[in-house]
């Protein structure tokens, strides 16, 4: 059974999920993809050692502290290529930003193969199903856009000022999908 809990951010609500131990899920209200991974068997648990760990790690994040995504058990469910791609994301440095092209670039070299194409990357971050803690907000187009985030580009944008990211040299797309 998977446990569940609510976080108020400013970025809007959270659902935080545990399971035997693990954090599996952390999504903002409404993102894309909500949910995923979730059993069918779910309750309401403020009090999992889990999701209690979970939100004071995000205190710490929104108070402007910079703590570590390997601080909490972190299990995200997905096939063998996304959870690659989501350690690759553990990776990015508070304030930075990168590319799904970088990200494709690593995923050749860890795979040992010639290349990965950026929308298959890009599939891959936007089904991260533990948004803020693994950081998919700090991957941005190549040509500095800022389109592609689950859980909204407004959302993105207020991480990354938590996180003081140099946000000058991007943009936000006219058309496009922002969720």
């Amino acid at each position: 059974m998977d446990e569940l809990s609510t976080y108020l951010s400013p970025v809007g609500k959270l659902t935080l999920a545990a399971r035997d131990g693990f954090l599996i899920g952390l999504w903002i209200e409404g993102q894309k993809h909500f949910g995923n991974g979730l059993s069918k068997e779910t309750r309401e648990n403020a009090g999992d050692l889990t999701i209690v760990a979970a939100k004071q790690w995000l205190d710490r994040y929104f108070a402007g502290e910079r703590p570590a995504p390997k601080e909490l058990p972190l299990h995200p469910s997905g096939t063998d290529f996304r959870r690659d791609v989501w350690e690759l994301l553990l990776e990015i440095p508070y304030g930075s930003i990168t590319t799904y092209g970088n990200i494709a670039k690593k995923m050749a070299e860890k795979r040992r193969r010639p290349g990965f194409a950026g929308q298959a990357i890009g599939g891959a971050v936007g089904h991260n199903p533990i948004a803020i803690v693994i950081p998919c907000h700090r991957v941005v187009g190549a040509n500095g856009s800022l389109t592609g985030y689950a859980g909204g580009l407004e959302a993105k944008i207020k991480l990354l000022k938590i996180e003081g990211a140099d946000l000058s040299r991007l943009y936000q797309p006219k058309k496009g999908s922002t969720r």
